[in-house]
């Protein structure tokens, strides 16, 4: 098991990451709920969308990214990536001494809670690993599950086509089968999805319970936080952002999402697979 390179302080930036764009959705949720925390966002963007990787590369990525954020001097790693919270969160739990959290079985619960007919929109690898439907059968076995992976939309949501009519006709074409199953809660599998909340709006019907798991991840990150007792009570630090890819594309994209155009740096791959190679030796 790798251990931290420097003990964690209450001080310490909380490390959040995703394929791209997406994990932003839960960035936000943390600044609104837990404002004295101190961030680092990283991007995997070079590597973007993750939902067609196999859980062999998923699990290196992973594994890339939290050897990276530790030599950061992070206190906590949360995944905000269905995918990968998905496909690896188990393995790198088992391979780092410090706090990983990963969004699925937050957001699985809160489903759970909210109905019994219950539609998950997600990648496809999130989709075929069964994970969200385990998990909300886990909380309520009596519960209805149905899956629909969306390839589709995480490309056109990195490329800001949200309003495009086309993202309009594939989200309609994605939804038929869990409006046709009469679900109740529609749970948002994706990072990325809650960009769409506009679209989605338009299109669901108001009898039908949006679930966002951000929501749920960030008051799972608060009791973590509190249990081991890191929760900040001193002075806040600026958010940092990386990406693997072009940071003036991420900056260009991204303010829209959180009010502000960010100071975007970027991390080389190949040193994110050095330091990977060189704990696991």
């Amino acid at each position: 098991m790798t251990k931290f390179l420097q003990m964690p302080t209450q001080t310490g930036k909380i490390g959040v990451f995703d394929s791209g764009v997406g994990g932003l959705t839960v960035l936000r949720e943390i600044v609104a709920h837990l404002p004295a925390e101190s961030l680092l966002y990283f991007g995997d963007t070079a590597r973007v969308p993750y939902g067609d990787r196999s859980k062999t590369e998923l699990v290196q990525f992973v594994r890339e990214i939290i050897t990276w954020m530790q030599g950061q001097g992070v206190k906590m790693v949360v995944m905000a990536c269905n995918t990968s919270s998905a496909l690896a969160l188990e393995t790198v739990r088992a391979e780092f001494d410090m706090p990983i959290l990963g969004i699925i079985l937050p957001g699985a619960r809160a489903a759970a809670k909210a109905g019994k007919r219950i539609g998950v929109i997600s990648t496809v690898a999130t989709a075929e690993s069964n994970a969200y439907k385990q998990a909300i059968l886990e909380a309520s076995p009596m519960a209805k599950v149905w899956q629909v992976g969306c390839p589709d939309f995480v490309p056109l949501i990195e490329k800001s086509r949200i309003d495009d009519p086309y993202t309009r006709a594939v989200a309609t074409d994605y939804l038929k089968p869990l409006m046709a199953a009469i679900i109740d809660t529609l749970v948002y599998g994706c990072t990325h999805y809650p960009h769409l909340a506009p679209l989605m709006d338009q299109i669901l019907p108001p009898s039908i319970t949006v679930i966002n798991p951000a929501n749920s991840l960030v008051s799972a990150m608060a009791k973590e936080l509190d249990i081991l007792g890191l929760r900040n009570n001193g002075s806040k630090l600026d958010t940092d952002f990386y990406v693997s890819g072009d940071p003036d594309q991420f900056a260009e994209v991204s303010g829209q999402w959180i009010g502000f155009k960010p100071d975007v740096q970027q991390v080389s791959l190949s040193v994110l697979e050095g330091l990977a190679i060189a704990q696991s030796v």
